[in-house]
């Protein structure tokens, strides 16, 4: 197994194991409604936002379209190259970095990475199955 192959395999692993890993919330759970995590969030006027809005819009990051249910309203969509940004934004991993440290092992201390990334992968599975049977 190549660095290469080895860097891929691990971002693959890695989102593997979030996904089987993370923190489920109850749907009973208590939450922040949507409209207090915004203002809170943003911490912003209506001005503030419609501004920002057209920066983006300017940039060809989002693009405003008239609502044709209702012409005074307007809906915000991403354009292409803002889900291309977003989905740069959203990789977690440095697939430099990860290849860096690769390269950096031995065959063998790969083929055992990747192994043992497989191995927590089903534990993991398993757990989350058991947890499930309990409640």
């Amino acid at each position: 197994m190549d660095a290469n192959q080895t860097a891929d395999m691990f971002a693959d692993l890695y989102t593997s194991i979030y996904r089987h890993t993370y923190r489920r919330r109850d749907p009973r759970e208590t939450r922040v409604s949507g409209e207090t995590e915004a203002a809170s969030h943003f911490d912003r006027s209506q001005a503030a936002i419609s501004e920002r809005i057209e920066r983006l819009i300017e940039r060809g990051l989002v693009t405003r379209v008239s609502d044709e249910r209702d012409r005074r309203r307007h809906l915000i969509w991403l354009s292409e190259a803002g889900e291309e940004l977003l989905s740069l934004e959203r990789e977690v991993l440095s697939s430099e970095l990860l290849l860096r440290a690769t390269k950096r092992m031995s065959v063998a201390d790969r083929e055992a990475l990747i192994e043992g990334l497989r191995a927590f992968i089903a534990a993991s599975v398993a757990a989350a199955r058991e947890l499930r049977k309990e409640t």
